[in-house]
């Protein structure tokens, strides 16, 4: 229990790097503490949850592994701005240029694979359904 409370707590203080270096990602580290904290401490994991702007698309992640297309496009476009300074800085050493690019790939396949979230199911009016069953 101890253990993901503190992998969740090393996972949220690298997330809330990138709230001030833009080169650093916030979101996935705060999704790896979200599911350390349901783990161990729910209410903190809560607390991401209600994060205006990113708690709703971390809480969709965490619990059904599905991504909105903002978020996938947020995702993507970071991973292709990594990749423009891979080729930048590692353009001279090919095999660990091939060996980033290809875990880029990877995870560029894994974002595009996941499904939208769930939509909102709006029931019909109550006076449709009686007019439907003839009252």
């Amino acid at each position: 229990m101890w253990a993901w409370r503190i992998l969740g707590m090393i996972a949220f203080a690298m997330g809330a790097i990138g709230l001030v270096l833009p080169i650093w990602p916030t979101t996935i580290f705060w999704v790896a503490a979200a599911l350390a904290f349901a783990k161990s401490n729910p209410t903190w994991a809560n607390w991401i949850y209600n994060r205006p702007g990113i708690g709703k698309p971390i809480r969709d992640f965490a619990e059904t592994g599905r991504m909105d297309m903002r978020s996938k496009a947020a995702a993507l476009s970071g991973m292709a701005l990594a990749a423009a300074g891979m080729i930048f800085l590692l353009w001279r050493m090919p095999w660990t240029l091939a060996v980033s690019l290809g875990l880029l790939a990877v995870g560029a396949v894994f974002v595009i694979s996941r499904n939208p979230p769930f939509a909102a199911v709006a029931e019909p009016p109550t006076d449709a359904i009686k007019q439907q069953q003839g009252d």
